[in-house]
């Protein structure tokens, strides 16, 4: 196990990138968090990327055993997700060629982009593919906001190709797993589900919520709702804004102490999203309720999670929801949709609240109901850290490494076979 080297590919956003912004989320938090764990166990892993960065080494090592390895590929900056596609049979190039360098046990790739870059590179030098693809556009599709851009043909059937040609398809929850055989006809045998994990060491309930809000500057009798993610319609900040809205109107005695925050930046194609949403904050006569804040960075962000009464995660689809389980590690609960792997995030009812659908009426009686019950509240907050611890990242990187022990034992089988 220990002279193990993974060849870990994603192409569409690096593991370096601040997270909240752009099209860095979850998965780059997700790749890098279990990339250290696997080589806390002896695994060494070798993230490539496309530079996007002019400043940044061509290898940058993270830490002992994980290095980030820029691939040179297209114009360092401005070249958006939707571009990308374009940009894969060079992206193959370059990875092919970096991985004819230092021999590699297993290519595992996250997202489609990095599937399909992948693809002929693995077959080529008959290295063993594992691919999770974080978000899928069948999945979206069926799920969209309202006024949302429905995702892409062209990644429909990327996906699907990638879904034919992997050794092992990772999935988030037993509900992705579903979606990969339903929506894109994976074979159920090529299916493993791994969930992923929280940083307990980092986010922790630390020194309570009256140290962490006067860290962040928040008044202590202050009733709190904090959003944290990308600001994108997908994410459904607009959700939580109209709730907010409609709490104010319906409870006007909780509107001196109420404040939201939406914390993120803008997303990907959606670059006047947030200018969209403050001009409807100004609309809806809530300007003195909701505040915009910029990404946090992730030393700091244990603290807003912990100054806050509630965490909102109002998704309209998601593979699994990090911002739920960190929250939730930090004692916050969290009010979430009940989609995807949001069901798996969230223990509905004892670490937090799962709504159905997106109606604002029906989030705001749910998060003025929660407002008004602290010792609700701090029954979920309690439930919320129990849940929460277990989800470590050492459990994800296991499930993970024995998805390649096990791709590897049947290569070496098929192999033989041949033989």
């Amino acid at each position: 196990m220990n002279s193990r080297r993974i060849a870990t590919l994603m192409v569409h956003t690096s593991p370096l990138d601040q997270a909240g912004t752009g099209d860095a989320g979850g998965m780059n938090i997700y790749v890098i968090e279990a990339a250290q764990n696997m080589a806390a166990m002896g695994v060494k892993v070798d993230i490539f990327t496309r530079r996007t960065d002019a400043d940044i080494a061509d290898v940058v090592e993270v830490s002992p055993g994980v290095r980030v390895i820029q691939l040179n590929v297209g114009p360092i900056s401005g070249v958006t997700k939707e571009q990308l596609p374009s940009y894969i049979p060079t992206l193959s190039e370059e990875f092919k060629k970096a991985l004819l360098e230092t021999k590699y046990d297993v290519i595992h790739s996250h997202y489609w982009i990095s599937g399909k870059v992948a693809m002929p590179v693995a077959k080529e030098l008959n290295i063993p593919l594992v691919h999770t693809m974080h978000t899928m556009a069948r999945v979206k599709n069926l799920n969209l906001a309202e006024g949302e851009i429905p995702e892409p043909m062209i990644r429909v059937q990327g996906e699907t190709q990638v879904v034919a040609a992997a050794d092992s398809l990772i999935a988030n929850t037993d509900a992705e797993a579903a979606s990969l055989v339903s929506l894109y006809e994976a074979c159920p045998d090529n299916v493993s589900v791994v969930t992923p994990g929280v940083n307990l060491k980092v986010f922790t309930a630390g020194a309570g919520k009256a140290a962490a809000r006067e860290f962040v500057g928040l008044p202590k009798d202050s009733h709190i709702i904090t959003f944290v993610g990308r600001i994108q319609p997908h994410k459904g900040p607009e959700v939580l804004i109209r709730s907010v809205a409609e709490m104010v109107h319906h409870s006007p005695h909780l509107r001196p102490k109420l404040i939201t925050n939406i914390i993120g930046g803008a997303s990907g194609a959606n670059q006047s999203e947030v200018e969209r949403l403050k001009e409807l904050v100004s609309w809806l006569g809530i300007d003195d309720v909701v505040r915009f804040a910029p990404p946090v960075h992730r030393e700091d962000l244990p603290q807003w999670y912990r100054a806050a009464d509630l965490v909102c995660v109002p998704s309209y689809s998601e593979s699994f929801g990090l911002v739920a389980l960190e929250a939730q590690a930090c004692g916050t609960p969290v009010v979430a949709t009940a989609v995807g792997g949001l069901r798996t995030a969230i223990a509905d009812g004892i670490s937090g609240v799962l709504v159905d659908g997106h109606d604002p009426r029906a989030w705001s009686s749910v998060l003025a109901r929660l407002i008004q019950e602290p010792q609700r509240r701090v029954l979920l907050s309690m439930g919320a850290i129990e849940h929460a611890s277990h989800f470590g990242w050492d459990a994800t990187s296991r499930g993970t490494l024995d998805i390649y022990d096990r791709v590897l034992s049947e290569r070496r089988d098929a192999q033989k076979n041949i033989g």
